[in-house]
């Protein structure tokens, strides 16, 4: 019976994926259909190769997106896995798909080219950050950037903007320069977006905090922002002098609270801030704040 259920909660967890990775395609379909393209804005990654060559060669856009992607899933199969590029395939043939469904939809935006890249990019990197979210990439591009940077020592937003330099001037020879500067600026909002995301909008982020008063830091994060606090020893490696690291995991929406706890508990306090891409498991909860 259990495992029955089990199996139930999977099936729906995988329709839900699946179901949410063709709403983000669509998004980024629309952005490009009823944004972009009409005003000869582009985009980055394998899609911008398609759009260059939809306008070269007067070829079906979301054929063109299908065939180009081809070798990148191909690649994701291989290096990344099965699951991932099966996810990959539904996201880009729901992308081309839905530019061939979207070629005549109105468009929402002419002539105010700042305000066709900063919502174009919005709607792209929405459907695309929806569609990362749940384990698809709409894009051959970013799949590539994922591999490479398990080899090289760079990030993936980085390799993914290196890539993307070579497809605006391949954009430049089509769309002009001003063309290829405006998809550039568009794609770089849509990679923010895509991180927003992602990650969530209220984010996560580590404070590491070495006090001398370690015990009343801990009650007051505890009392006023309602977050627990774990310590580990820390010594200092000229005096030898002991100290409690306090390591505190919050919302990025509460760092300006925690910081004030901070200064006014010690001043002299040493802190350090990390992101955090995501909390899981233990007790990542808030306690009621008195």
């Amino acid at each position: 019976m259990h495992r029955a259920r089990k199996q139930k909660t999977n099936k729906l967890k995988i329709l839900s994926k699946v179901l949410l990775i063709i709403i983000g395609a669509l998004i980024a379909a629309y952005g490009l259909e009823s944004v972009l393209i009409p005003n000869n804005v582009s985009d980055g990654g394998v899609t911008g190769l398609s759009i260059v060559g939809s306008q070269l060669f007067g070829l079906p856009l979301g054929l063109l997106i299908a065939v180009l992607n081809i070798p990148f899933v191909w690649l994701g199969y291989k290096q990344i896995g099965k699951s991932f590029a099966i996810y990959s395939v539904i996201g880009i043939a729901s992308l081309a798909i839905g530019t061939s469904l979207m070629h005549h939809v109105p468009t929402i935006i002419q002539g105010d080219t700042l305000l066709i890249t900063v919502v174009g990019g919005i709607i792209i990197g929405f459907g695309m950050g929806l569609a990362l979210r749940n384990g698809g990439a709409i894009d051959g591009i970013d799949m590539l950037a994922v591999l490479l940077s398990r080899k090289l020592p760079f990030g993936t937003s980085d390799l993914i903007l290196f890539l993307n330099m070579f497809v605006f001037i391949v954009v430049s020879t089509v769309f002009s320069l001003q063309g290829a500067i405006l998809s550039a600026i568009a794609y770089f909002i849509a990679s923010k977006v895509i991180h927003i995301v992602e990650e969530g909008l209220s984010g996560s982020k580590t404070f590491k905090i070495i006090t001398k008063q370690p015990e009343l830091m801990v009650e007051t994060i505890r009392d006023r922002l309602g977050r627990g606090a774990t310590y580990s020893d820390a010594y200092g490696g000229y005096s030898n002098e002991q100290f409690k690291e306090i390591t505190c995991v919050i919302n990025r929406l509460e760092e300006s609270k925690i910081k004030e706890i901070i200064h006014e508990i010690d001043e002299n306090a040493f802190v350090t801030v990390y992101d955090v891409a995501e909390v899981k498991g233990g007790s990542f909860k808030k306690h009621n704040i008195h």
